[in-house]
């Protein structure tokens, strides 16, 4: 049984929370707190628990100055946030992922609204996929401090122009991830080229309101340019394109033949919506010669099935990501064993690949 510390300065909202975490055998809550005050003193004393529940918003500390605390303390603990949904709460949760924070719920306003079927479940998985998660690595909390290994390797990208010839053909990258994704992705899309010879489309798995926010904090430490997909986007190279939260992304062809983004709304597949199955599916009958998959960190096996079938029409190629270097090694993992995976490297490769495989303009 999972021990978990949910820390929240509504007595209502800890009340409500630890029903639904008590509901389901797999959890109990071990702890509670009021606010990060109270909670970093509680586990200065004892850290046993195996996920703490953070708000964001509460006096004295909030969660995000939590979070910045325990990494001046060294102290390691698998947390999952509890966000809302507006343009601010979005950015502050990036924040709390960049601090350590593994996964993190919509939480909604009213502890009433969180009674409901949708959010029990919703809640229940994510809670379960951060529990299996490792624990994550000390975060230096110094302002001035740009997320490690960012910087584009020059040598790379020379080796790559200087073989060009080689690497020939009209390609696309496709990147799939999940729990854990939006901090490894700060390892990955900050060094790929601004001239990279291929879009890039991407699912990470987010609630609808979340991933414009990760678009914009992906393109600020980038120089390649990132946004979140809009209806209508005609893919173009040295872009790419974040799938919006709770809806499926698929690439179509349009009239004049180009390759265009377009979003289908429809029931959840492998539980997750966005779905990489979907997007990795619909580029069977793209005009794309090769589709490069990239299978990141995250909980489950979405994008196994997609690539199998893709690969009964198109050229694929599939780097996956290592275990050690996994928050949780489960979608790379269901691609390695169904035989699929080209090439299983550490985060810190992916981009590199990535670039060897298509080549800069």
């Amino acid at each position: 049984m999972k021990k978990i510390f949910l820390v929240d300065d509504s007595a209502l909202m800890r009340s409500v929370l630890s029903d639904i975490i008590n509901s389901d055998s797999k959890f109990h809550v071990e702890a509670t707190a009021r606010d990060g005050v109270e909670a970093l003193e509680m586990l200065k004393k004892s850290n046993t628990y195996d996920v703490m529940v953070l708000d964001v918003n509460m006096p004295k500390m909030n969660g995000i100055e939590l979070l910045k605390k325990l990494n001046e303390e060294k102290i390691r603990i698998r947390t999952m946030m509890a966000s809302t949904d507006t343009v601010e709460g979005a950015k502050v949760t990036m924040d709390a992922l960049e601090l350590g924070a593994i996964d993190f719920v919509h939480k909604p306003d009213r502890a009433s609204a969180c009674k409901g079927e949708d959010f029990t479940k919703d809640f229940l998985t994510t809670l379960w996929s951060v529990s299996v998660s490792k624990l994550p690595t000390i975060v230096s909390v110094n302002k001035t401090d740009k997320p490690a290994d960012k910087k584009i390797d020059k040598q790379i990208i020379q080796a790559v122009q200087k073989n060009t010839a080689s690497i020939s053909g009209n390609k696309i990258v496709a990147i799939a991830s999940s729990t854990g994704g939006p901090r490894a992705l700060q390892a990955v899309i900050p060094k790929l080229p601004k001239n990279l010879k291929a879009p890039v489309v991407l699912v990470q798995h987010m609630p609808v309101g979340f991933t414009a926010s990760l678009a914009t904090r992906l393109d600020s430490l980038s120089e390649i340019h990132v946004k979140e997909a809009a209806e209508g986007d005609e893919l173009q190279r040295g872009t790419v394109y974040i799938a919006k939260g709770g809806i499926h992304m698929h690439i179509e062809k349009n009239a004049s033949g180009k390759c265009v983004i377009h979003f289908k709304d429809g029931p959840t597949r492998e539980g997750v919506k966005p779905s990489a199955n979907f997007m990795y599916e619909s580029l069977a009958n793209s005009s794309y010669d090769e589709v490069v998959c990239v299978v990141m960190t995250g909980m489950g096996a979405d994008g196994t099935e997609g690539i199998k079938n893709l690969k009964a029409s198109k050229k694929v190629h599939v780097i996956s990501q290592d275990e050690e270097s996994c928050t949780v090694y489960g979608m790379p993992r269901a691609v390695a064993t169904a035989g699929l995976s080209n090439q299983v490297v550490s985060l810190d490769k992916i981009a590199q690949e990535i670039v060897m495989n298509v080549g800069v303009t």
